[in-house]
């Protein structure tokens, strides 16, 4: 996690907000234990509104409205879905079948979500909905919108859900990579021309191990 000069907080370097929202726990295999980045109930806020998922208004209303019960609850549920996906893709990469429980967590999960939206005729782009074009207008058109729920205190979680759903069932599945450095391991989407991106971020995690070679050699000289 690293603030730039725009002021983000987190390096979404993973080219989709669910491998994102995996990076979130960083470090995540090293031996004396990860760094988690989405702390509180306002870490998760801002996180989605890096992501493009939320308004910066959203964002603010909800961090007005919901109570801290109920942020411990919300953000508690994250960590869960996010966790079901690391399992679930570090699995798969690692040419593994996902286990039975990380499938029903995130199955769980999906259908919470899709509870909790709403068909709107018209509707702006909701989360990863968007809207189908209309033969009759060619602007309008039906979306799932939040709606009635879009001041819930799990609605980061919905939207969340919704963008793993969005990748695990798509041909991007295909392109997921994890970082050639065996300390990061940070998940992304690999939409290079050829599909052979190494790295999660080339000016860190590359430029890192280009430097650990360069010292090997001149140690054996």
């Amino acid at each position: 996690m690293s603030a730039d000069a725009k002021g983000t907080l987190f390096d979404l370097c993973g080219g989709h907000p669910a491998l994102d929202l995996v990076n979130s726990l960083d470090n995540r295999f090293r031996a004396d234990g990860p760094d988690e980045m989405l702390v509180s109930y306002g870490d998760l806020l801002r996180f989605l509104e890096e992501s493009g998922l939320l308004s910066r208004q959203h964002v603010r209303a909800l961090s007005r409205t919901v109570a801290p019960e109920a942020a411990a609850q919300a953000l508690h549920c994250a960590h869960e879905l996010r966790e079901a996906t690391a399992a679930v893709l570090y699995g798969i990469l690692d040419r593994k079948d996902p286990r039975q429980q990380d499938i029903s967590v995130l199955e769980q999960h999906f259908l919470d979500a899709a509870r909790h939206r709403e068909l709107r005729w018209g509707a702006e782009k909701s989360g990863n909905a968007r809207p189908a074009q209309s033969a009759f207008s060619g602007e309008a058109g039906f979306a799932w919108a939040w709606g009635r729920y879009e001041k819930e205190p799990n609605l980061p979680v919905w939207t969340l859900a919704e963008s793993v759903s969005d990748i695990l069932l798509s041909p991007d599945m295909a392109r997921v990579r994890t970082c050639a450095a065996d300390t990061c391991r940070w998940l992304f989407l690999d939409t290079s021309k050829n599909h052979t991106r190494r790295w999660c971020n080339m000016k860190v995690c590359g430029n890192r191990m280009k430097a650990r070679r360069f010292q090997a050699r001149h140690e054996q000289t």
